[in-house]
């Protein structure tokens, strides 16, 4: 049994090497005992781990699946010696963090302020800012984004929680224009679009049959902050789609009204993403924590209304 939890830091050492000569030169040993290691743990699970050349290697698929599991298990068992090492464990450095606007000032910034005040050693710095950064060229440890992920070998993403969206307006926009009851009747209408990395983003709808489809919002007015369009239709400049959590005082109001909820369930995904590397900071997988333990709560209590 010790020879094959041994065996398991080899593996991730040369998962990340180029070559088991590089993960010989990183372990102090030969390449003979690195690649003995490795073909005595492809017999014991009765997989090829590695592709290997005589130029190059690469994981295989059950490989690839292997390492991510061996990956997240050494960063468990350093983290437990870490809390154990340490008494309660406090977090240190200067964590930097991209959030939305809008949605990280309600809510994510106030979780995060709270990990900060939870650590005194830690350093917080937070931007805000709809564009998407990029997380490695920018220096930023955490971003928080809403809505589908394009796909990225060198981030890695979680998800957090959803939010609801809906369509509204201003009760005197419906008493010039009438209010929609269909969506082809919203296709009629005046929209407030969102233009975000320089496209307008499509409405979410769901039809008679509760699929989600995609329409191009009729737009004359478009804006890429999610505050101003608010405040357009609020001053009856059109429907908008928009976050429930960011409309609900509004509603509440009779500010803005909303309408088509039987069309309108569609939700956008929230997810932490972070970039792809052997080991986790503590500063970052504590605000990771953070999020997930705390954030889908906060989210459930705004929506509550619904």
């Amino acid at each position: 049994m010790k020879g094959e939890i041994n065996s398991i830091p080899v593996f991730v050492i040369a998962a990340e090497s180029s070559s088991f000569s590089q993960a010989a030169e990183k372990l102090y040993v030969t390449r003979s005992a690195v690649a003995k290691t490795i073909s005595r743990l492809e017999q014991r699970l009765g997989i090829t781990l590695f592709n290997r050349t005589t130029r190059s290697q690469s994981l295989t698929d059950e490989g690839l699946l292997y390492y991510e599991f061996c990956r997240r298990a050494l960063n468990e068992i350093k983290m437990a010696e870490d809390i154990l090492e340490g008494g309660k464990l406090q977090v240190s450095g200067k964590l930097r963090v991209s959030v939305p606007v809008l949605l990280g000032h309600l809510c994510i910034s106030p979780l995060l302020s709270a990990l900060a005040k939870e650590h005194p050693k830690l350093e917080l710095e937070i931007s805000f800012s709809d564009r998407q950064v990029d997380l490695s060229e920018e220096g930023f440890d955490l971003a928080v984004r809403i809505g589908a992920l394009p796909d990225s070998s060198s981030l890695i993403a979680k998800n957090l929680t959803s939010h609801s969206m809906i369509f509204c307006a201003s009760p005197d926009y419906f008493r010039q224009a009438g209010e929609p009851i269909s969506l082809e009747e919203l296709e009629q209408h005046e929209a407030i679009a969102y233009i975000h990395s320089g496209r307008i983003l499509k409405w979410q709808v769901k039809n008679e049959r509760g699929e989600i489809s995609e329409i191009n919002p009729p737009a004359r007015l478009m804006m890429d902050d999610m505050q101003a369009i608010k405040d357009a239709a609020i001053m009856g400049g059109g429907i908008a789609w928009l976050p429930y959590w960011l409309v609900r005082e509004q509603l509440a109001s009779g500010s803005l009204k909303e309408i088509l909820k039987e069309y309108s369930s569609a939700s956008w995904p929230i997810y932490a993403v972070w970039l792809r590397t052997p080991r986790l900071p503590l500063k970052v997988r504590f605000a990771i924590d953070k999020l997930v333990s705390e954030l889908p709560g906060m989210m459930d209590v705004i929506e509550a209304q619904i």
